[in-house]
């Protein structure tokens, strides 16, 4: 039976060894294990080739997109002047312009001309099968409807209807004088008015670098909104616009685009991002097979793995990067559609490839977390983070109490608070200390109770979240900031699972629990590898 217990012990010790240096490995940096194991360091690698590749395929898409933007900006602007009777070059609010007389109604919905002599852009109808496309023109108005506002009688019958009217775009001249019936607007039922057709643009900015243009349909909208009915009708312009090849241009000194040259750079963007993804996805299930330290611990000294040190294993940065990389993937995909014609959709592009490339720098600092001198920020946040949390959520509670509040309340009278998105915005900048003055100032003073409360209101929202809440809040991350200024110092707390993988010698009592678990023939201690079961925290 002796014989039997030493052999018991023996194996026991045989495998806690083996288990110890495979989590040491584990946890282990790059050089680290290249030192050890002569194992290259292939995740990294692979990450540092990740980052300039999507750096650079951000920077090229970048520049494209910038060009596209301004192309599309600069034609609604232009469309605005050529097809808004009166326009500004300024938007009046939410809408384009605003008109208040009948006349200046069927002015605007008459204000159309020969575009190709009017603009001084490459702009023209659409064509289909040599001729112009159709512009159509739908009104809506209530089905039946009498207002005589002087004798208060109404009769409205809220139903609506539409009717549409097919022209000829280059005919505008003959418009009223061929449909009489339709332009004679009855105002007092008429809920708006929809104008839709399509233009042809060529976007030439890319003949400087030597490569064909673009060419664009733009499907151009335009609404007169009187749905309000309170004289005041407001007129909105907005297009979409969809890319495609041009065909049969001939323009000397271009040639054709590299694109076959992109595809094949984002196809190889694709292929290291999913082998960052392979990677650090066998790192996870790497961890989650060490997790059998749990079984070990159950096995052999009926104790699990504190919940603290289980944590360990599951590394978040592998989660980051796995997400940046799927987010890379489909991004460059999306990239690929946009070059090959297949889609327009730059901002669904821009939004994936720039969220990945964010990830991708933001996943560095795991690197440089390995060097004391470079890893104060990332302690100071995780050691900051839970309190910060549970602070933050008190304060948004009081937060969004004054959000609601200054949005019934003051919403009417200030253009700040006129919707809840807005409202938070506001109160986010005051809180930074932004664009004070011109809060309390644009107060108009004609109600003078609501008045009152603003100056209550904005003096209390200041006074209570930036002299208190702000200032705990910065408290909160300089206590961290110094109790991790303070470890580095004395040095940091030392958990059971760090124990464990330094192999120290040392025995400890385990509470409650005398002689139990003894380790090879020692019966009145326990060693680390027990005590890698308990959750306890030792300075070292």
């Amino acid at each position: 039976i002796r014989n039997i217990e030493i052999n018991t012990n023996n194996c026991c010790c045989f495998w806690r060894e083996i288990l110890r240096d495979d989590l040491r490995f584990y946890f282990m940096s790059p050089c680290e294990k290249y030192k050890t194991r002569r194992q290259l360091p292939w995740k990294l690698a692979v990450q540092i080739l990740k980052i300039f590749m999507i750096t650079l395929q951000l920077i090229l898409f970048g520049l494209n997109n910038q060009l596209v933007v301004s192309y599309k900006e600069e034609n609604l602007l232009a469309f605005k002047n050529l097809f808004l009777k009166g326009y500004s070059g300024v938007d009046e609010d939410d809408y384009s312009i605003s008109v208040y007389t009948k006349q200046s109604v069927y002015d605007s919905l008459h204000y159309y001309s020969q575009l190709r002599n009017l603009s001084v852009g490459p702009a023209s109808y659409a064509e289909e099968n040599g001729e112009f496309l159709p512009l159509i023109i739908c009104k809506k108005s209530y089905k039946r409807g009498s207002v005589e506002p002087s004798e208060e009688p109404y009769d409205i019958d809220a139903e609506l209807e539409t009717d549409c009217l097919a022209l000829d775009p280059e005919s505008s001249k003959t418009w009223r004088m061929n449909n009489a019936s339709f332009f004679e607007l009855d105002f007092y039922r008429l809920v708006d008015i929809e104008i839709t057709f399509a233009l042809k643009g060529i976007n030439l900015q890319t003949v400087r670098s030597h490569e064909l243009p673009d060419c664009y349909t733009f499907f151009v909208k335009i609404v007169f909104d009187n749905s309000c009915h309170s004289g005041k009708v407001k007129l909105t312009l907005d297009f979409d616009a969809v890319s495609s090849v041009c065909k049969n241009w001939k323009i000397s000194g271009t040639a054709q685009k590299s694109t076959h040259y992109l595809l094949i750079f984002d196809g190889f963007v694709i292929i290291v991002c999913l082998s960052s993804a392979v990677l650090c996805t066998r790192s996870i299930i790497l961890a989650v097979r060490l997790l059998q330290v749990n079984l070990f611990c159950l096995e052999n000294y009926n104790q699990k793995v504190c919940e603290d040190d289980q944590r360990e294993f599951l590394n978040c940065w592998y989660i980051l990067v796995i997400i940046s990389d799927v987010m890379a993937v489909i991004g460059s995909i999306l990239k690929m559609e946009i070059q090959a014609k297949s889609m327009t959709n730059y901002d669904v592009c821009s939004i994936f490839l720039g969220t990945s490339t964010l990830m991708v720098w933001v996943g560095v600092i795991r690197y440089l977390g390995y060097f004391e001198k470079y890893n104060v920020l990332i302690l100071t946040m995780r050691a900051a983070l839970p309190k910060v949390l549970r602070f933050c959520c008190c304060a948004g509670m009081i937060y969004l109490g004054y959000t609601f509040c200054g949005w019934i309340v003051l919403g009417p009278y200030h253009e700040k608070f006129e919707g809840l998105s807005r409202v938070a915005e506001c109160l986010f900048s005051l809180v930074n200390g932004d664009d004070m003055f011109s809060t309390f100032a644009e107060f108009e003073q004609k109600n003078t109770m609501v008045w009152l409360f603003s100056r209550a209101y904005l003096y209390s929202f200041i006074s209570l979240f930036i002299y208190m809440v702000l200032s705990l809040f910065i408290a909160l991350i300089t206590d961290a900031y110094e109790t991790i200024k303070g470890y580095q110092t004395t040095g940091f707390p030392m958990t059971e699972l760090q124990r464990f993988l330094m192999g120290q010698k040392e025995g400890f009592p385990l509470q409650g629990q005398e002689g139990v678990g003894a380790e090879c023939g020692e019966a009145e201690t326990v060693h680390a590898s027990v005590m890698l079961c308990c959750c306890k925290r030792y300075s070292i």
